[in-house]
């Protein structure tokens, strides 16, 4: 396996001209490095001297790629909408990462939205900027009493472009305040965007921040920054490291395909590695850099892991997750009680995938336990370029996820605003299945909970449709359990069905021996518009019972321009489980949860008649010989607060 012992930009540690003393070095590699940028003309010296640099390695250097990429992969399940994605800015990856699909968008006239239909889009308990553009989070963490939120972000608009840093803090997560941009395209390597990256807590309170920036020359090149004083526990200021660029692409790899560094955890040797997605022809990679200081860096002859047919790798994330415990783990973690988690983003069909696996820290690689190594997304809708961190205030693993609009960038133009991110949810190894990842809200969240409402064993017949007495659900967490009729159960005079798939079905109104049945939200009194989270079961030619959970778009809106797929996949449901499903409902955001988070739907839906107090939530059974027991309770949720950057 054939790679050069360094192909990163190895930079001399140099002392600023002019250094503060509320900056902190990074220790390690020499007597300092942060503090002012330098001049212009010596800017220039030193990246003569780097290029004549690279040249000098690359000549005497060679990458064997083929040899990197010879093992073959896992394979990745690709769900097949039927969509056609539309792109809202460059075609150029993280963060094109273009939001828009809309499937059967009709000719003519675009939907003529009015200002009270856009205005109620809005979400009430997401986050998201006063206005503009958004899209991947980056650098989540906990530091001195405040969650701090990174994400991308267009100052100059609702579409995607220009993208810098920008920046919130919480308390709890739920309620958030604005501050200034982080970080701006200010310097050569960063001039046409400063793109994804994350955050690394050191044992000695240093807080490293790596991201991609895209240069000049739109070369994707790696970059460190650092708080300007970390005594300041909002870390409004951050110093970009007068090396930078840090890590140049290897040779082999196109300069517009390597991005979006990981966090860093810490080998045995006390070394620090991270990650970098990337991909060589239609095979994605996973680089691994190893460091002592985060100034100088080796490549690593072996890849952490690759996968054949999968396009670019974008946003790895790489994690470790405890076998027999409930508490996350910091991401250093490692030994026999340490399962890892391998997450990729993959550009071609903007989905997230994972799987748990083993690392092996000698040999630099991670295999998947799966020995068919089939991958799984986090969510079977609207959530992509997610990123964890550990929260050691709570010891538990978060995970964000970029939610992007699926109407059209029209009506995001007329609305000043595209894209929110999903609520944080807590991130476990599912014991029972020892397959998936539970994924559920954070429990700051149902602190937005008003006096619920309880509907407990409603009988639900074949066929039926019941209202639920709520006054209003644009703003709704809701929980639910369904007992299908064990006579219908046993009887399982099912024709096997074993090719069934949410996307390909006829949705809630395709009807079916044990399905489907769950609940209609966001939907007006005469269901001219609805959207279904539902459960459908099947019958495998093993004679197997088959759960899917689907969300169906296909009637969630009245106009012409909006996306209005089916979303769904299996979920696995243990014996003596009853079906649950909880159901976060925020305006234009859906988000449901099945059998504990097992299996997870986001979407993006765009009513114009079940808005305000004509949003309404239904059960439903359209299923043909079997009853249902439903039992639900529904919590109309208050507003978070999201206070303005005052600066």
């Amino acid at each position: 396996m054939g790679a050069p012992e360094a192909t990163a930009t190895d930079h001399p540690i140099e002392g600023p001209s002019n250094s503060s003393s509320s900056t902190p070095l990074l220790r390690g590699g020499g007597d300092g490095g942060g503090g002012q940028l330098r001049s212009r003309s010596s800017r220039r010296l030193v990246i003569a001297t780097i290029s004549l640099s690279c040249i000098l390695v690359v000549a005497f250097c060679c990458i064997d790629l083929l040899s990197l990429i010879a093992k073959p992969g896992p394979v990745i399940e690709h769900v097949n909408n039927g969509a056609v994605p539309v792109s809202s800015g460059r075609p150029e990856g993280v963060s094109d990462e273009s939001s828009h699909t809309v499937v059967g968008e009709t000719k003519g006239l675009p939907y003529p939205w009015t200002k009270n239909m856009l205005t109620w889009q809005r979400t009430g308990f997401h986050f998201q900027p006063e206005k503009n553009w958004m899209n991947d989070p980056n650098g989540p963490m906990y530091y001195n009493g405040f969650y701090h939120f990174f994400y991308q972000y267009n100052q100059k608009g609702a579409v995607w472009g220009n993208l810098v840093w920008g920046h919130a803090v919480s308390e709890d997560m739920v309620h958030w305040t604005h501050l200034p941009l982080a970080m701006v395209s200010d310097q050569w390597y960063d001039q046409n965007g400063v793109w994804s990256g994350s955050a690394t807590l050191l044992p000695d309170g240093q807080v490293v921040m790596l991201y991609t920036g895209i240069s000049n020359e739109s070369a994707q090149l790696q970059n460190l920054a650092y708080p300007a004083n970390l005594s300041d526990p909002l870390l409004i200021d951050w110093v970009k490291y007068p090396g930078n660029p840090i890590i140049d692409p290897p040779k082999g790899i196109d300069k517009e395909d390597f991005r979006d560094p990981t966090t860093a955890w810490r080998t045995s040797e006390g070394k620090w590695r991270i990650t970098i997605g990337s991909k060589a022809g239609r095979t994605g990679l996973a680089f691994v850099y190893e460091t002592e200081d985060f100034k100088t860096y080796r490549l690593l002859p072996e890849l952490l892991h690759s996968a054949s047919e999968t396009g670019m790798w974008e946003c790895i994330d790489f994690f470790p997750v405890s076998i027999n415990s409930e508490n996350g783990l910091d991401t250093s973690a490692n030994g026999e009680e340490v399962k890892h988690v391998m997450k990729v983003s993959v550009q071609d069909d903007q989905r997230d995938y994972y799987v748990i696996g083993t690392y092996d820290e000698a040999a630099n690689t991670w295999s998947p336990d799966n020995p068919a190594g089939i991958w799984i997304q986090y969510d079977y809708g609207k959530f992509y370029a997610s990123k964890t961190f550990y929260d050691q205030k709570k010891g538990r693993r978060i995970l964000w996820g970029w939610i992007s609009e699926s109407d059209s960038e029209k009506a995001d133009l007329l609305k000043g605003w595209a894209s929110v991110q999903s609520i944080p949810r807590t991130l476990l190894l599912d014991q029972k299945t020892g397959t998936h990842l539970l994924q559920w809200p954070v429990e700051e969240i149902e602190g937005l909970r008003l006096h619920g409402k309880e509907f407990n064993n409603i009988k639900v017949d074949a066929g039926a449709v019941i209202p639920l007495d709520v006054a209003s659900s644009s703003q709704a967490d809701v929980v639910a359990e369904f007992e299908v009729d064990k006579a219908a159960l046993a009887a399982a005079e099912l024709v096997a069905d074993q090719e069934f798939s949410c996307a390909d079905s006829g949705g809630a109104a395709q009807r079916g021996y044990l399905g489907p049945f769950g609940l209609l939200v966001l939907a007006d009194l005469s269901r001219s518009e609805q959207t279904s989270l539902h459960f459908y079961i099947s019958k495998t030619s093993g004679g197997n019972l088959k759960t899917s959970f689907c969300i169906d778009q296909s009637r969630s809106s009245e106009a012409n321009d909006v996306n209005k797929e089916i979303y769904g996949s299996f979920v696995p449901v243990l014996e003596g489980e009853k079906l649950s499903m909880r159901i976060l409902v925020d305006h234009s955001i859906v988000e449901g949860f099945a059998q504990g988070g097992r299996t997870c739907i986001t979407s993006r839906v765009y009513p114009t008649r079940a808005i305000y107090q004509n949003a309404h939530i239904f059960l439903f059974n359209n299923a043909t010989n079997a009853s249902v027991l439903a039992s639900v309770k529904i919590w109309p949720m208050s507003s978070t607060t999201i206070h303005p950057n005052s600066d």
